[in-house]
Order: C-alpha cells, then sequence, then structure tokens
C-alpha cells in the first residue's frame, strides 16, 4: 500500500487490498514450501497492515515521527538517488523508512525480534529500525543484509530479457525452473552452489576445481545445482517431472513422442496454439521465424544448415522441408528446436 523506494527508478504501483491479500497468499503459499511453520520455533507470517490499520496519521507523527530527522532521511542512498531523478519522490515514498523502522520497533518489542534481514538495498530501512529502537528504548537491536544475488556480468539473478524466474509453480512451472538452473554460465554455477543449496561444501569444491582445471562434464554442475534447488522448490515429485520432460524435449531423444507428453509439454515450456490451415504446406522456415522461435528466416536457414534444427526431436536436413500431416504427432503436435536450449510446441488447432 506504501512502496519503498529502494532500487526503483519511478514510483511503484499503488495496489488496492485485494490485490495485496492475494499477494501476501501467494508468497506465504511459496515461503512454506522452503521453511517449517511447526512447533515452537515455527516461522511465523506477519502482516505489518495488522498494526498499522488502527494508527492514526497524527498519532504516528507525535509517536513515531518525532524521532527521524529529515536530514538523515534525505542522506539515504535510495531518497538521494529518486531526488535527483526527473520524476522526484512523492511524499508517501519518502516516508517508507519510517513504516519499516516502526514494523522493527513493534517486533522488538510485541516478538523479541533482535535481528533484521535483507538485502544490501534494505541497509538503510534496516539502520532506520535499529536506531529507533535505541531512541525509544534505550536498547540494541540489530541488522545484517548481504549483497543481492546477481550474476558473473552484473545482472540481477532471475531477471532475464525473457521475464523473471518464478518460485510459484502456477507463474513458472518445475520444467522452466530446471532449464533456467541447468543454463545458467558456468562462471557462476559455483557461487549459486554456495548461495542456494545445501550441498556439502567439500562436493561445491570439488565441482570448482573440475570447472578450473577442465577437468569437469559439460553442464555437470548446473546439473547438480538444478537438481538440488528444483527438489527444494518444486520437491521430488516435481524434480522427477522435469527430468522426465527434459529427455522427452531433448532435440535428437530417442524417446517416442505422443499426444499425452506433448500435452504435458505445452504445460511446462513455451508453446503455441495455431490454425491447421497455417500450418499444412508451409516451409518450416517461414514457421520458425512468424512464430519468433528464431528472429528471422535468413537466421532459420543459418541455423539449419549447422545442423541445429529439430523437428519432433529430430534433425532438419532438408531446408525447403514443407510441413504436412505426417509431420504432426497424433495429428494436433510439432516440437520445435532451434538449437539444444531454444524449444517450442505447437498445438494445431482445426
Amino acid at each position: 500500500m506504501i512502496g519503498d523506494p529502494s532500487g526503483k527508478s519511478s514510483e511503484r504501483q499503488l495496489l488496492d487490498e485485494e490485490t495485496i491479500q492475494k499477494n501476501t497468499d501467494g508468497i506465504r503459499k511459496n515461503i512454506e514450501k522452503l521453511l517449517c511453520f511447526e512447533g515452537e520455533n515455527g516461522a511465523i507470517i506477519l502482516n505489518n497492515y495488522d498494526w498499522f490499520k488502527e494508527f492514526s496519521f497524527v498519532s504516528f507523527l507525535r509517536d513515531v515521527g518525532k524521532y527521524f530527522r529529515v536530514g538523515s532521511m534525505l542522506a539515504k542512498e535510495s531518497v538521494k538517488a529518486r531526488l535527483s531523478s526527473e520524476e522526484g519522490m512523492s511524499f508517501t515514498e519518502f516516508s517508507y523508512q519510517l513504516l519499516q523502522g516502526y514494523d522493527f520497533l513493534h517486533l522488538f518489542q510485541t516478538d523479541s525480534v533482535l535481528l533484521q534481514i535483507g538485502g544490501s538495498d534494505q541497509w538503510g530501512n534496516i539502520t532506520a529500525g535499529t536506531e529507533l529502537i535505541r531512541k525509544v528504548t534505550g536498547k540494541t537491536a540489530y541488522g545484517l543484509t548481504f549483497p543481492l544475488l546477481t550474476r558473473s556480468d552484473g545482472q540481477k539473478f532471475g531477471k532475464s530479457e525473457k521475464g523473471a524466474i518464478w518460485l510459484s509453480p502456477e507463474r513458472l512451472p518445475a520444467y522452466d525452473f530446471y532449464q533456467y538452473l541447468v543454463r545458467v554460465a558456468d562462471a557462476d554455477v559455483i557461487n549459486l552452489m554456495r548461495l542456494l543449496t545445501c550441498m556439502e561444501m567439500n562436493e561445491i569444491l570439488q565441482y570448482a576445481e573440475s570447472l578450473k582445471t577442465g577437468t569437469h562434464e559439460p553442464n555437470a554442475a548446473q546439473k547438480r545445482l538444478a537438481e538440488e534447488v528444483t527438489r527444494m522448490l518444486h520437491g521430488e515429485e516435481g524434480l522427477k517431472k522435469a527430468l522426465q520432460l527434459t529427455l522427452d524435449a531433448a532435440p535428437g531423444s530417442k524417446t517416442v513422442l505422443n499426444a499425452q507428453t506433448l500435452e504435458t509439454l505445452v504445460n511446462e515450456m513455451p508453446s503455441k496454439s495455431l490454425p491447421l490451415e497455417d500450418l499444412m504446406h508451409v516451409a518450416l522456415i517461414d514457421i520458425i521465424a512468424s512464430i519468433g522461435l528464431l528472429p528471422s528466416k535468413g537466421e532459420a536457414r543459418r541455423f539449419l544448415r549447422n545442423g541445429g534444427i529439430y523437428l519432433n526431436n529430430e534433425k532438419v536436413e532438408d531446408e525447403n522441408l514443407l510441413l504436412t500431416p505426417d509431420n504432426l504427432i497424433d495429428g494436433k503436435f510439432l516440437l520445435l528446436a532451434a538449437g539444444k536450449k531454444n524449444k517450442i510446441v505447437i498445438k494445431a488447432v482445426p
């Protein structure tokens, strides 16, 4: 309801209560896969709206606002960056650090919370809380931050040009989640093993050494990483499905493709439904370009000449190939691949 300006170049969109509740339920559903909520030391999810909804504006200014100094608030990096931008910053977002600071004070007083953990972009908000606790109670609380997860090229992990990597299986199926991790660069895989898995450090160091000396099996470390994290998030069944679909969709695979397999792939990887008449007796090169599997017919032709185009897991040799009903699996599916990683399922609609 009040946006955090940290790391944002423009004002966050304000959400209504119904949307926020939906997001809260979704976040809890994802976190429950990773943390235990049972027993004396079980995790607890709280909603800060529960203690803010009864707080009047005047009371908040009197009881909380008096402890904050505008000079210190203006000195925060997230504030300075926005104030110097063309859009500037609203009073709503400027006041955000008071809200997060008070969250820490409230939890300190009601639940004996001594430590707030967050990404490095939350340092200013966290220290606002430790300072507020010191001024109000005279006691000490602590903040712990860690660097934001980035790739070796400095880009945020999971922020690819094709979209973010979601924890929710409704947003990103187990197959796509697994495939993303299988494709991470050698330069990133060891760091991700350290940060995202519970693997023994000795095993991680063995993978690091094999990558350094060039004695590694291609993608072995990535597959190990993908298996560990996919199992953690999607469970054993999710991992099993991701591994099976990876095998089924592998270019050159000897797996017998049928309608049942392809129906599953439609829900687990990129797919398109196209009218049957738009596929029959049309050049495969044209279809590849029109659906965006590759950016142009010229690029598709180049891929094909280099042995990189697959139709239903079989390498295509004829660059003038026209699709016929014989190419359709069970009369309604095509599996196209450009290289080993860029794949799509086409469902022919009568």
